[in-house]
């Protein structure tokens, strides 16, 4: 199957306490249906100082934790609207994401 939405793609969220926020996708975990959205859902973790052979200083860490990938939409890169996705097989074969709403094939 192939993928909706990936890797550097800008993205709305459209349900959960970050409704509404728009972000670039920095990671994509497949196997759990989550992305990783640069902005949105930031969390706080307190970490202890590690050994120092790690080099890894103590504190209160804050990083974006994964969020479920229905909750976000793509936005187009054309026409720069929250869309649904389509695909489209070109005629050469290859099979590109379609926006719903102008109809602009992508990759």
């Amino acid at each position: 199957m192939a993928a909706k939405v990936k890797r550097g793609d800008r993205v709305l969220v459209i349900a959960g306490d970050d409704r509404g926020a728009q972000g670039e996708v920095l990671r994509v975990l497949r196997k759990e249906n989550r992305v990783v959205v640069s902005g949105v859902n930031l969390v706080k973790k307190h970490q202890r100082p590690r050994p120092t052979g790690r080099g890894q200083v103590g504190g209160i860490m804050e990083f974006e934790a994964p969020i479920h990938i229905s909750n976000v939409m793509l936005i187009c890169p054309k026409c720069n609207q929250p869309t649904r996705v389509g695909f489209a097989i070109e005629p050469d074969g290859r099979k590109l994401r379609q926006c719903k709403r102008c109809q602009a094939t992508f990759v």
